[in-house]
């Protein structure tokens, strides 16, 4: 098994079938075909199942995908580091939907203009789900809620935010959480850093919500509190980003739980040249 063989299993699973891995390779298809027959030879394991001319990646290809991941994207972050230094080729990194509607889009034309020959692909996911990519070798890099405590990730500042409440207009004050009217929480999936502090915040005053409600965009999300179905957690800096024309009531919270800094993960150890530039880049923008 070597790396090209991985190339092309892991191009027909993203291509879903032979010949458009060939076309994508620029590969003969009974070549591609061939490469895959005595990969899963060397391995005595199927890697995929069979129906005809389809192909549907078996439980053991989904293992052989994850590693072939990790394993490529170690082999270019090798090549990567043996020869000048400059940041090429591609970077995988993650964000929290909040931090990348309200702070990457300056940051990431600065890095185009300055990395033109990086490839940045972004994916957006709530803290939990991200911690567990950059661990697994999914993502090289990750912006997430902090502080993040494990011996596998080295972690940077990147920006501060103050979490506020989102409540219906014309919603009374707000000071604790038994003023709370609406009990329903309006938040992401499990996962989500913010949702556990704004949990942690009604069990201070040991109120418990009537309903959780889980949304996929703040956009929904705050569209959903104007029209009175409950209460949600948000970052100032995205609401500003929003515009919102008065149609929902902000509510300050206690320092404790409004308080969070967003950190960039990676895996311990120096970075590669891809992601230390994005750390510098965030670095100067926090002086």
């Amino acid at each position: 098994m070597d790396l090209d063989d991985l190339t092309i299993f892991r191009t027909v699973v993203r291509e879903g079938g032979i010949t458009r891995a060939a076309e994508k390779l620029h590969r003969v298809q009974s070549n591609v075909t061939t490469r895959i027959r005595q990969l899963e030879d060397k391995l005595g394991v199927e890697l995929f199942i069979r129906e005809g001319r389809r192909l549907i990646v078996s439980p053991s290809g989904r293992v052989l995908l994850d590693y072939a991941d990790r394993l490529l994207a170690l082999a270019d972050e090798a090549r990567t580091a043996v020869s000048d230094g400059a940041p090429r080729g591609s970077l995988r990194c993650g964000s929290m939907l909040s931090t990348a509607a309200a702070r990457l889009p300056p940051l990431l034309a600065r890095f185009h203009a300055q990395y033109p020959d990086v490839q940045l692909e972004l994916r957006t996911g709530p803290t939990g789900t991200l911690i567990a990519e950059v661990i697994d070798g999914q993502l090289e890099c990750a912006l997430v809620s902090g502080p993040v405590d494990d011996v596998r990730l080295a972690s940077l500042p990147a920006f501060d935010e103050e979490l506020v409440l989102v409540a219906p207009v014309g919603h009374p004050t707000i000071t604790s959480p038994r003023d709370l009217r609406a009990r329903a929480l309006l938040t992401f999936e499990a996962g989500c850093a913010y949702r556990q502090r704004l949990q942690a915040w009604l069990d201070s005053g040991e109120v418990v919500p009537e309903r959780v409600v889980e949304i996929a965009s703040y956009h929904a999300m705050i569209g959903c509190v104007a029209s009175g179905m409950g209460v949600a957690l948000a970052p100032r800096s995205l609401l500003v980003k929003m515009a919102l024309d008065d149609s929902v009531s902000i509510h300050p919270l206690p320092p404790r739980f409004a308080q969070v800094r967003t950190v960039l993960i990676h895996r311990s150890g120096a970075p590669g040249p891809t992601v230390r530039a994005l750390a510098e880049l965030i670095a100067h923008g926090r002086d």
